[in-house]
């Protein structure tokens, strides 16, 4: 597929929205990164320097600012769940192109319906990346993980629209694919990334430490979370879930993990919130969740 030019707009440029900003500047498309002004001042000096097994030690010239200025194809929007809404008046809606798509990889299920409110449902395009890349210093990205790969949603947009972006994509060496069902796709995330980022996060250890020593836990966790997930109609099996755990690196820790370990806001209320509130719309029952949400409030959100 032809690698059509694009302009694109980065909404929060860290591990992982700088690692997508990058790779997609180095084959031609114009990127501009949205940021504070600490981080806009270092991109405009010294643009995004990247270490990866996968693609190399690189930098990728872009352009930045505190907020979008002109028109943009594609907006991906990448910051914390804690940071959505100030954020968000970085990017005017009347900034976009006419057919814009925007993008969010944020972790939860609930970002969705205000990102729809704010830009309409005909532009947004929700997604779900699966990468381990952190930013170390404003415009500094070490990408860890040996892929990086999105699965992409998009019921109200048309399709070609949704190509366009997954070729821009795949040609810049992110592994793509067009998923039918958003909540297919949001909860498919979930299912994984809630138990991993609970139990690391509570218990202060990397995700080897969980398959051994916390696997009751784990496996009746991920039972309550797909259970969830399938009442949310995602169709997700925990064998599945399990297993994708056993093919990780035992060193791997949860983002909210290392947010704890920062001393960061942490994104508790998008992801077990979020997975609590529609354990109760749905009547499931969530009983490990509910406990460790409600110890990780004590420990980090009461303190």
């Amino acid at each position: 597929m032809a690698n059509d030019d694009l302009r694109v707009a980065v909404l929060g440029p860290g591990g992982v929205g700088g690692l997508l900003a990058a790779l997609l500047a180095r084959t031609g498309h114009r990127v501009t990164c949205l940021a504070g002004d600490k981080t806009v001042q270092a991109l405009r000096e010294h643009g995004i320097r990247v270490s990866s097994g996968r693609y190399g030690p690189f930098t990728a010239r872009v352009a930045a600012d505190t907020r979008l200025r002109e028109p943009a194809d594609i907006v991906f929007v990448t910051v914390k769940h804690t940071a959505l809404d100030a954020a968000l008046e970085r990017v005017p809606a009347h900034e976009l192109a006419e057919d814009a798509l925007v993008v969010p990889l944020l972790n939860g299920v609930e970002h969705p319906a205000v990102l729809r409110e704010r830009y309409g449902a005909g532009r947004l395009a929700p997604a779900v990346i699966r990468v381990e890349s952190t930013r170390v210093a404003p415009g500094v990205i070490e990408h860890d993980s040996p892929f990086v790969e999105i699965d992409l949603t998009g019921e109200n947009v048309p399709r070609g629209r949704l190509d366009r972006l997954t070729g821009a994509l795949e040609w810049a060496g992110v592994r793509v694919r067009v998923l039918d069902g958003e909540a297919a796709a949001l909860w498919a995330k979930m299912v994984f990334l809630a138990p991993f980022a609970l139990l690391t996060t509570r218990y202060g250890v990397p995700l080897g430490e969980v398959r051994t020593r916390y696997c009751e836990e784990l496996a009746a966790l991920v039972e309550e979370t797909t259970a969830v997930a399938r009442a949310a109609g995602a169709a997700t099996d925990p064998a599945v879930a399990l297993a994708r755990y056993d093919a990780l690196p035992a060193e791997m820790k949860s983002s909210m993990q290392r947010d704890a370990e920062a001393g960061r806001a942490l994104e508790l209320d998008a992801i077990g919130g979020a997975l609590l509130r529609a354990a109760e719309r749905h009547g499931v029952a969530a009983p490990v969740a509910t406990r460790l949400v409600r110890e990780l409030r004590w420990s980090f959100l009461d303190a």
